[in-house]
């Protein structure tokens, strides 16, 4: 089996990941490169472990993260298509199981808002990783007066912890938000997509979405 180790090592792979950040870095976009995809491809991993899944999937869930945005060095738009195309390329080369791969690129292509949509429970484990990644450190720009409202609400997360319950079926994404650089309406008006994206995919794994903003629940 083709590991996530593997991948990891894998020259292409990583060429392909940091030139599609530099594109995402010259449009102004957060940080897509090897600290998202990684913490991706292990939250991932983590939710389907937790979640009772077994191994071959938890890998493939880990593959799957890793690549999810190597898309984006085509083009942003529909980058989670042409992301599963270069990866079918790239894993039918190093000899992938076609199962493996079919899993995989099934899961890429189903990752962004949008088009995306958790068909399998390995695509579930990859959207609620990828859309639960917000964090201070994901936002390069650091002159404040000059900030969006995605630099503004990404900066303003302070801290930021996805947990899963199995036992009580819950997923539960927990912020805390300073609410002087961004509000909690920010928060919503740009990932309210992202959180009802990541109701289904929960739902995908027998689980209920939860979201606390500085301890308050919301959804």
């Amino acid at each position: 089996m083709i590991t996530f180790e593997d991948i990891k090592k894998d020259e292409t792979v990583k060429i392909y990941i940091q030139k599609a950040d530099e594109s995402l870095t010259a449009l102004g976009f957060t940080e897509h490169s090897f600290a998202h995809v990684t913490k991706v491809a292990l939250t991932a991993a983590d939710i389907l472990k937790k979640t009772g899944h077994c191994n071959e999937d938890i890998e493939l869930a880990k593959i799957a993260g890793f690549m999810h945005d190597i898309g984006n060095l085509v083009n942003r738009v529909e980058h989670s298509q042409s992301g599963a195309v270069m990866a079918f390329r790239i894993l039918k080369d190093i000899g992938m199981p076609p199962e493996d791969i079919a899993t995989v690129v099934t899961a890429i292509g189903n990752h962004d808002e949008g088009t995306g949509v958790a068909v399998n429970d390995v695509a579930a484990a990859l959207i609620l990783a990828d859309k639960t990644d917000v964090r201070r450190s994901r936002v390069r720009n650091r002159d404040v007066s000059t900030f969006d409202i995605h630099d503004r609400v990404n900066y303003s997360v302070k801290e930021s912890s996805l947990a899963v319950d199995a036992e009580n079926k819950y997923i539960i994404l927990s912020l805390t938000i300073d609410t002087e650089i961004s509000s909690v309406m920010n928060y919503f008006e740009i990932f309210l997509t992202r959180m009802l994206m990541c109701q289904k995919a929960a739902e995908k794994l027998g689980l209920v979405f939860g979201l606390s903003i500085n301890g308050q629940k919301l959804l």
